[in-house]
C-alpha cells in the first residue's frame, strides 16, 4: 500500500492506494501550528477509523507547498510509521521535461497534477486546479511541461470582498440563478461565480491559441472544480483526485 499526501494552504489531502486502487481519502484543513506528534496521531487514528494498519504502508509520497507542514508531517512519518518519504521536488525523476525559466519555482502540485493530466490524455492538455490560488498549466503533447498561469481563488476573493470593504456581508458561494442580482447579496455571488467563469474559460482560450496545439484538452481538478464546471464551456473532464493519482505515478516512476 502507499500513502499519497499532497498539501495545500487551505487542505491537506491523503490517499491510500493499494497498487492502483485508491481505497481511501481524506481532505483536511490545513493547520500550519500542528506538531509532528499531533500530525501523527491524526493520521494513525484516521487509519484505525478505515480499519487499515500502518503496517501495511510501505511507502509515501508528498508534494508540498507548505514547508513548516511538510517538516511536521515528515518527522511525524518517520516516527510512527518508520518510512523516510519521497518528497516531489528538484531531483526526482518525473518523466516530464520542464520548460519554465527557472524548473525549481515550478509548485509541486503543479508538476505532480500535469503528470497525471498527461498520463490521462496523452496529448496537449491544458489542467485548471481550483485551490486557494487557480492554477493553469499546459502540458504539450509529448508531456513537457509548458508553463502556465497562476490567478487568485474563487475563496481568496470572496473574502476579499468581505474584508476590504465596509457594508459588503460575508456570503455563501453558490452558482446564483441570474447573473443580473436584485439585492446586495445575489449581486455579489453573480459577480463571484460568473465573473470567475468568464475568468476561467478566457485564460483557457488564450492559452489554447498562444500555445498552437491542436487538438487541447482541459482537465479539472480542485475542491471548487465541479462547481465551477457546470458553466464552463471549456472544461470538458472532472478528476477530483488527480493530484493523488499523479503521486503515485511518481512514486512508481522512482522506486
Amino acid at each position: 500500500m502507499l500513502l499519497a499526501i499532497d498539501i495545500g494552504n487551505t487542505n491537506l489531502v491523503l490517499g491510500v492506494y493499494e497498487g492502483e486502487e485508491l481505497i481511501r481519502h481524506w481532505r483536511l484543513a490545513t493547520r500550519v501550528d500542528q506538531t509532528g506528534d499531533e500530525y501523527g496521531i491524526l493520521v494513525a487514528n484516521l487509519f484505525n477509523l478505515a480499519d487499515i494498519s500502518l503496517d501495511k504502508i510501505e511507502g509515501v509520497i508528498i508534494a508540498s507547498v507548505v514547508p513548516p507542514i511538510q517538516s511536521a508531517i515528515v518527522r511525524a512519518l518517520r516516527r510512527y510509521l518508520d518510512i523516510p518519504p519521497i518528497i516531489v521536488g528538484p531531483g526526482l525523476k518525473t518523466n516530464m521535461p520542464i520548460r519554465y525559466d527557472n524548473p525549481r519555482e515550478v509548485g509541486a502540485d503543479r508538476i505532480v497534477n500535469g503528470v497525471a493530466a498527461y498520463n490521462l490524455i496523452g496529448d496537449a492538455v491544458v489542467v485548471v486546479d481550483f485551490g486557494t490560488a487557480t492554477t493553469f498549466d499546459l502540458i504539450g503533447p509529448k508531456g513537457d511541461y509548458m508553463g502556465g498561469a497562476i490567478a487568485p481563488g474563487l475563496g481568496l476573493s470572496m473574502n476579499a470582498l468581505f474584508e476590504k470593504t465596509a457594508k459588503l456581508p460575508r456570503i455563501e458561494l453558490v452558482r446564483p440563478k441570474k447573473v443580473v442580482g436584485r439585492d446586495t447579496v445575489s449581486s455579489m455571488q453573480s459577480g463571484l461565480f460568473w465573473g470567475y467563469v468568464g475568468l476561467v474559460d478566457g485564460l483557457i482560450d488564450r492559452i489554447i491559441v498562444e500555445s498552437g496545439y491542436n487538438p487541447v484538452k482541459v482537465v479539472a481538478t480542485g475542491g471548487l472544480a465541479r462547481l465551477m464546471a457546470t458553466e464552463s464551456e471549456k472544461i470538458e473532464l472532472i478528476d477530483e483526485f488527480l493530484t493523488l493519482n499523479g503521486l503515485r505515478l511518481l512514486y512508481e516512476r522512482n522506486i
